[in-house]
């Protein structure tokens, strides 16, 4: 049986490891995959949460509902719901050519959105890190 501390712990590492290769990508000029890794930097960070908080398995990929399920004394503020939202858009249309009518992935996501998708994923990481310290 494994330790749900230890078990947040892990989830935490990948999603921080996640973040390092979020930023390689953004270097390399690859948005679409930036913006995904960074989707999955959020739901790990959450999961990593969720993990230390409880025992229960965690379903799902969404990082809004994945914060909405936490109770009060996580520290879910608006503002990062809001992000959760925002980086829950990255998850399918980043990775499929038939997800977005008539334009592949690589065409349909610009610089801009993958260094907000980035700092959304770093914001929501750190603030999962916080969580974690505090138990």
């Amino acid at each position: 049986m494994t330790n749900r501390r230890d078990d947040a712990r892990r989830w935490l590492a990948q999603a921080a490891d996640d973040l390092r290769f979020a930023r390689h990508a953004l270097a390399g000029r690859f948005w679409a995959q930036a913006c995904f890794v960074a989707q999955q930097v959020g739901e790990k960070a959450v999961k990593a949460v969720h993990h230390h908080r409880t025992a229960r398995p965690v379903i799902g990929h969404s990082v809004h509902t994945l914060l909405r399920t936490l109770d009060a004394s996580e520290g879910v503020t608006p503002d990062l719901l809001e992000l959760g939202g925002q980086l829950d858009q990255y998850y399918v249309p980043t990775r499929y050519p038939d997800a977005l009518p008539g334009v592949v992935p690589s065409d349909a996501f610009s610089a801009t959105q993958a260094r907000a998708a980035v700092r959304a994923a770093a914001t929501v990481l750190a603030w999962a890190r916080s969580q974690l310290r505090t138990q």
